[in-house]
């Protein structure tokens, strides 16, 4: 994968550590979440679900996205992906606090889902594969 193509949007300080091109966002999930927000307002395209893939990841303190950057058109499906993304946090962060106690764990969890997504998005990119509107084709 292109590092030129493909950003990572992170608050996990062992992801920062192994990836220094990456958009480490000091906060919390939710920092994370608007960050990536804000770059798909200006074209950039989710490659990863901007939510984890089990409800127990909603409460890790950590998160990382990854983006393909800025695209010519503003692809409205990543808008309503992201945009719905933070109002299902919100909910799930009002009736229950991020897990620090587990941090560590967390830390580890967010950073092998983050080699496992770029290790598809490469067999995927390099096989020819496109993604438009969040479908392979």
């Amino acid at each position: 994968m292109s590092s030129k193509c493909y950003q990572i949007v992170t608050n996990n300080p062992k992801v920062k550590e192994e990836f220094q091109e990456a958009i480490y966002i000091k906060g919390d999930f939710e920092d994370v979440l608007t960050k990536t927000r804000d770059l798909v307002h200006k074209g950039a395209e989710l490659v990863t679900h901007p939510l984890g893939a089990s409800i127990r990841m909603l409460y890790s303190p950590y998160r990382s996205i990854i983006i393909k950057e800025k695209q010519d058109t503003i692809n409205d499906f990543y808008i309503q992906t992201i945009e719905n993304s933070i109002v299902t946090y919100q909910k799930h962060a009002a009736t229950r606090r991020e897990d620090s106690d587990n941090k560590h764990d967390y830390e580890n969890v967010d950073y092998q889902l983050l080699l496992s997504s770029l290790k598809e998005c490469e067999s995927l990119f390099y096989d020819n594969h496109t993604l438009s509107g969040g479908a392979i084709q």
